[in-house]
């Protein structure tokens, strides 16, 4: 798909989001809007997908033959529900019903509710890398060559399970796997070097025998450009990280930047005043 494309479809997936955690005053927008193009890109793009002679996906649990996505960073939910309604794995009306009562759209993803395109409940942090690394190694023994995806935030890299993760996959030549980090800085509380700081992340990862590559999550032509860099380099026997620099709230100028809008709903003049900035472009829900 040519770059112009996807950016109209993040332009939307933008909207949905901020309209999403308006509607319940509830949500986190900053990072999900901090993410949108690398969810679009690999949804609309990147990843092979199943799908029906309409083009819309077909979902199955197994994900045999098929590239797969874990997002570990469950809070960022709005951009998830967003990409997979727009990518057609069930309507974009559903959106509407974001965090309310019995709606399959809640706050963290879950897998009760059935809901297509989700394979793991996630927003309890840390764990996200581990289901991948399971998710990667079983198409290694049913011979499938399709890729796994997986994304983190930085300050959830202050979790102790994701550098047990971070050991075991390059030990066991786990090099079908494509992790990303969200590398904006911000964590709920604040800052992420005065939270607790992670320093050289790149560094960090090397040293445990990972395949390092940086990404500008903001910029689609790099992020197309470091994710066909990422498929290139993978079955070389290393994992692959993808250090994606991104801005928290990224399209929205008012929240760019700041902690503040980690977990903060617009008001309706807020609202109003992110939609002026986002194109509609493939019509609003």
């Amino acid at each position: 798909m040519e770059i112009s494309a996807l950016q109209e479809i993040a332009s939307q997936v933008r909207r949905d989001i901020v309209r999403q955690v308006h509607a319940c005053q509830s949500g986190h927008p900053g990072g999900s809007l901090g993410c949108t193009d690398l969810l679009v890109a690999l949804y609309f793009d990147q990843m092979t997908l199943k799908s029906d002679e309409s083009g819309n996906k077909i979902f199955d649990m197994n994900g045999i033959g098929e590239d797969l996505f874990f997002l570990s960073n469950g809070h960022i939910s709005p951009v998830f529900y967003s990409v997979l309604a727009r990518a057609g794995y069930f309507p974009a009306a559903e959106l509407a019903t974001f965090r309310k009562l019995n709606s399959r759209l809640q706050g963290h993803p879950t897998t009760h509710e059935h809901l297509e395109g989700i394979r793991i409940a996630s927003g309890s942090l840390g764990q996200g890398m581990s289901v991948a690394i399971g998710a990667a190694q079983a198409k290694k023994l049913n011979k499938d060559n399709s890729l796994v995806f997986v994304l983190m935030g930085d300050g959830e890299q202050n979790e102790g399970q994701v550098w047990e993760a971070a050991m075991y996959a390059p030990h066991h030549k786990v090099d079908n796997l494509v992790a990303v980090i969200d590398y904006n800085g911000q964590q709920i509380d604040g800052p992420t070097e005065k939270v607790m700081n992670n320093r050289d992340l790149g560094a960090k990862y090397e040293a445990f025998g990972w395949k390092v590559i940086k990404m500008n999550g903001n910029d689609m032509a790099d992020v197309v450009a470091v994710l066909k860099q990422a498929r290139e380099l993978s079955g070389n026997g290393q994992p692959i990280m993808i250090l994606m620099t991104t801005e928290m709230g990224a399209g929205v100028d008012f929240m760019m930047g700041s902690h503040k809008w980690h977990g903060v709903a617009p008001n309706n003049e807020q609202l109003a005043a992110a939609l002026a900035q986002l194109p509609e472009t493939l019509g609003d829900y």
